[in-house]
């Protein structure tokens, strides 16, 4: 098996949306077939994911909500927030959503892979305990988390989400816990409106919430230089055993949704920063599980680089970072984001003192 690999099924497209909804299943047809690019082929392995059980996604979400989801099956339209509905499929879509991210982490944690990608749909991380919103039914990353801590007894997890919205439901499901770091980029203030410099986490989970929310415009070097300067410090001193990654792409530079200028390139960079820290810091385990991003040739092309990323063998990326962070800083305050970041966070790690 490829080192790389990715978790794909078919199924994942008859979680229909409305007529003009950005999340439809084109975005996922047209990942499928960038897939089959001859630049791309060979580098990693395809597997279908096996389905989450209701007892499994009940380690992040109440059995309330979950048989609701359920009880959606077979069903036409059914709207759950003025953002989210359910179709006939949408309940075996997002039980194969979240079975995905578990196989994924079966795999690289039994060495049959060292990182991969669940490429499936619905995205879950606006998804709270008892809620769907913002085009999310279940907590896809919240649910692996959870299924590392609990059927794994892993303590020390890292969630980066790099999507443009903040990931309430993830943050929520932390919140309280030193078990889960979570660490999100995004534009502030935007919907969901959560993810203030201040939100630290609270009681045991004091400092392990980590939010850097941006203004809007930035760029692949804005995005590198948060990257090296606040997260690398960051997970080195809190040494996580497997990295998650709720990887949107609305931050891509086209995005319908967005306003940041983020290129394919730069999520080839990103993923291989990532990759580089998790090499470091927990044996290369690395998943990533897809969120956002609406425009259609752009996240298809954007995901076709995060898998270059994935799959390439160059290890030393140190040079490259720089001369692009260099090339490619576009936002003048980054400084002063990184700086307050710094200032709020010192107290709880050593690295951004």
């Amino acid at each position: 098996m490829s080192k790389t690999l990715v978790l794909k099924d078919e199924r994942c497209l008859n979680h229909i949306t409305r007529s003009g909804h950005p999340e439809s299943p084109k975005r996922l047809e047209a990942i499928y077939e960038k897939l089959k690019d001859d630049d791309i082929r060979g580098k990693f392995s395809e597997i279908k994911p096996r389905v989450a059980t209701k007892e499994e996604i009940s380690l992040n979400h109440s059995m309330e909500y979950i048989e609701k989801i359920e009880n959606t099956a077979g069903k036409h339209f059914i709207n759950l927030d003025p953002d989210t509905n359910t179709s006939e499929g949408s309940w075996q879509a997002s039980i194969l959503a979240a079975g995905a991210v578990m196989t994924g982490i079966d795999k690289i944690l039994d060495k049959s892979a060292n990182n991969g990608f669940a490429i499936i749909r619905p995205p879950g991380h606006h998804a709270e305990m008892s809620r769907a919103m913002g085009f999310c039914l279940f907590n896809n990353i919240a649910i692996g988390a959870r299924y590392l801590i609990e059927n794994h007894g892993l303590k020390r997890i890292l969630i980066v989400d790099w999507d443009i919205h903040h990931g309430n439901g993830t943050q929520n499901s932390f919140y309280n816990s030193p078990e889960v770091l979570y660490f999100s980029t995004h534009q502030f203030p935007y919907f969901p409106g959560t993810g203030r410099f201040e939100e630290t986490g609270e009681k045991d989970g004091k400092g392990y919430t980590v939010n850097v929310p941006l203004s809007g415009g930035q760029g692949d070097g804005d995005f590198l230089r948060i990257l090296r300067e606040i997260l690398q410090p960051v997970a080195e001193e809190y040494n996580p055993q497997f990295i998650l990654v709720s990887a949107g792409y609305d931050t891509y530079q086209h995005d319908p949704l967005g306003t940041m200028n983020v290129t394919p390139e730069g999520f080839f960079l990103m993923t291989k920063f990532l990759k580089h820290l998790a090499e470091k810091q927990c044996d290369g385990r690395l998943l990533l599980s897809l969120e956002g991003g609406y425009h259609v040739e752009g996240i298809a092309e954007s995901v076709k680089c995060t898998l270059r990323g994935l799959s390439d063998e160059e290890t030393d990326i140190s040079s490259d970072m720089e001369s692009r962070e260099e090339d490619r800083v576009s936002d003048s305050n980054i400084e002063s984001t990184i700086e307050k970041v710094r200032k709020i966070h010192s107290e709880n790690w050593l690295g951004l003192k």
